[in-house]
């Protein structure tokens, strides 16, 4: 029996048991690569990541997995890690080799070396006009979206729903057994304006029935948003998260470019570390 040691880190929060939950197995080099996905689905999590050494483009490079499949890059379990890692270390920078490249990290941190909060520079998406829209908007209570509904891949693909107001996207309850049958893809469904938004996230296909906190679908929010005029490029947006199920998130996201040109998608968030444990194989 083998003895693998992780942390847990409560994600886009700055208050435990809050934000978006990660296992991050720090020094993961000794894990074999069979037990990766077997022990994400025994700690359930909607991601845990392994942290191998960096292979010369990267400090470190990370493989990160849903209880069901393998991500090449995913955004709170990145940003996690980042600041589980940047913890234990000195520095104001940091990169990620991830299956999308490189991911280059900042940390701000108080006069006492503690990290307050992390930005990085998120794999830039493709889009395109979802595939399944009718099906979708059925299985969210056939709603009039307020913008088109586009597909946006950054390694997971987030399908955008815009809903008229906070309350009405607060009230949905999605048909989770029709939105299982569309694959690879989760539905961001979001509501809000000006610099603040709200959004929830649904995803039987990843193994997530909801997500507390999804970093990765954050920077396409940015993006959607100025290619429909609801914000200005630059700007840096607060979206909240995770609130209809007791595990509220916060994140901030802007991005570079107009039309279909963006060069720099940004997120911004913090963490805290609530636990350290160890399984036993």
């Amino acid at each position: 029996m083998t003895r693998y040691e992780y942390s847990l880190a409560d994600v886009f929060t700055t208050t435990s048991l809050a934000g978006n939950p990660v296992a991050v197995f720090d020094v993961a080099a000794a894990v074999p690569e069979a037990l990766m996905q077997p022990i994400a689905r025994e700690l359930n999590l909607s991601e845990t990541v392994f942290v191998l050494p960096g292979d010369g483009s990267a400090d470190v490079r990370v493989r990160i997995f849903t209880p069901v499949n393998e991500l090449p890059f995913a955004g709170h379990p990145t940003m996690g890690t980042a600041i589980v890692l940047g913890s234990a270390r000195p520095g104001h920078t940091m990169t990620m080799g991830t299956g999308r490249g490189v991911v280059p990290f900042t940390f701000d941190r108080d006069s006492d070396g503690r990290i307050l909060s992390a930005t990085m520079r998120q794999p830039v998406p493709t889009w395109q006009p979802y595939e399944h829209t009718e099906v979708l908007l059925r299985s969210l209570g056939a709603i009039e979206p307020v913008t088109a509904v586009d597909a946006y891949r950054n390694g997971p693909r987030h399908v955008l729903v815009g809903f008229g107001s906070v309350e009405e996207l607060s009230a949905v309850r999605p048909d989770l057994q029709v939105i299982a049958t569309l694959p690879d893809m989760s539905a961001i469904c979001f509501a809000g304006s000006g610099s603040r938004w709200r959004m929830r996230m649904f995803s039987p296909a990843y193994g997530v029935t909801e997500d507390a906190g999804t970093g990765s679908a954050a920077g396409p929010l940015a993006i959607h948003l100025i290619r429909h005029s609801l914000v200005s490029p630059d700007d840096w947006i607060e979206i909240r998260q995770g609130v209809e199920m007791g595990r509220p998130s916060t994140m901030w996201a802007s991005a570079s470019g107009s039309g279909d040109s963006f060069h720099t998608v940004r997120l911004r968030g913090s963490a805290v570390v609530v636990g350290r444990g160890e399984l036993n194989v």
